[in-house]
């Protein structure tokens, strides 16, 4: 008896079976199956996913390679794994620029890590594979060049600024063009002359992602932003304490107020880990969970207290690049996954495009 041969149709059939569980389609209908080729037996195709950071691509991986070891006939499946970032539309739509999507990160007070989720987001991002630019957009308290360890702009080519660059990522901040000790006592023309500046002089180049770290509080700076560069999404990072839970809801009700989906809230500082295994609530306890129950916006992790974190800042080399194996990195990673996932998922309800 002659088996029947394996074609592109009966592949593509298997793999209408299987659903993306962000996007809650099916991978075909996504045009997410590329490239399939068949030789006898075995199949091999390309699975375009919508973020290289994709929190879910193992599993979807595995969802496909079993769909398609499924057809009579197939003995063998080599999937690549690849991604295309999908582009709201947004940021060219205003100033023309080849950003794809753009994350704020914000809280409505000082002192919580907004900056240093904000760096460790963006280098996740771009480890996977992603383009990332950093836009430092708290003009009075500079604080990424410290943390991402560069202090100075390349050589400048008389065009466009050229971003300085570390660990992948773009970045971009008033620090690099102040002195590390002048106070800058502006008003809001002024800083919305610099944040348009530095979205539409900096050579950003392509990106998939552009994550602005926001300065403290409801103000000129944000507001600034918002009407510059219009938003995919905002994070909002906070202590469970309740003063800082009173001031991050005011940063989330911005986001409302200026039209920005809010992804998620992060409870940062979340508790100590001691020797014993036991936990120390230094600020409390669950305020960032109680917070987003009562806003309706999820609840993206617990980030808790380590030395390292604050180490790698100081110096210029952050948690997820000196100690990647630590358990608060892999919270960070996961965290940004699922942000990144929550961009796709944003991007394609909007039925995007590519740049």
């Amino acid at each position: 008896m002659v088996e029947k041969q394996v074609t592109k149709e009966m592949v593509l059939n298997a793999l209408r079976s299987v659903q993306d569980p962000e996007l809650h389609q099916d991978l075909v209908s996504l045009n997410m199956i590329q490239d399939v080729e068949i030789e006898g037996s075995k199949v091999n195709f390309r699975l375009e996913l919508t973020t290289p950071a994709c929190p879910l691509s193992s599993q979807i991986q595995g969802d496909a390679k079993k769909a398609v070891l499924a057809i009579a006939g197939v003995t063998d499946v080599n999937i690549k794994m690849d991604a295309r970032v999908p582009d709201d539309g947004k940021a060219r739509s205003i100033l023309s620029l080849p950003i794809r999507n753009a994350i704020a990160v914000g809280s409505g007070n000082g002192g919580v890590g907004k900056s240093t989720i904000a760096v460790n987001l963006a280098i996740v991002l771009a480890q996977s594979g992603a383009k990332v630019g950093l836009l430092d957009a708290d003009i009075y308290g500079p604080n990424l060049p410290t943390m991402m360890g560069v202090h100075h702009l390349p050589p400048q080519n008389n065009q466009k600024i050229q971003p300085a660059e570390a660990f992948g990522v773009k970045l971009m901040s008033i620090g690099f063009l102040v002195k590390p000790d002048q106070a800058l006592i502006w008003r809001g023309p002024m800083l919305h002359s610099v944040i348009r500046q530095f979205l539409s002089d900096v050579d950003w180049g392509e990106l998939d992602y552009l994550v602005v770290d926001l300065p403290p509080g409801t103000g000129d700076a944000p507001l600034s932003l918002a009407q510059s560069l219009p938003l995919s999404g905002g994070v909002i990072v906070t202590l469970p304490q309740q003063v800082s839970l009173d001031d991050a809801r005011r940063g989330l009700e911005m986001f409302c107020q200026l039209d920005v989906p809010v992804l998620g809230v992060i409870e940062n500082m979340s508790y100590l880990e001691l020797n014993d295994g036991t936990k120390l609530d230094v600020f409390g306890n669950g305020g960032g969970i109680k917070l987003a129950e009562q806003t309706g916006v999820s609840f993206l992790g617990a980030i808790p207290i380590d030395p390292q974190v604050r180490v790698g800042s100081d110096v210029g080399v952050p948690v997820v690049i000196s100690d990647p194996e630590s358990n608060v990195s892999k919270i960070l990673i996961r965290i940004s996954k699922e942000i990144a996932a929550k961009i796709s998922v944003g991007a394609m309800k909007q039925g995007s495009s590519v740049i």
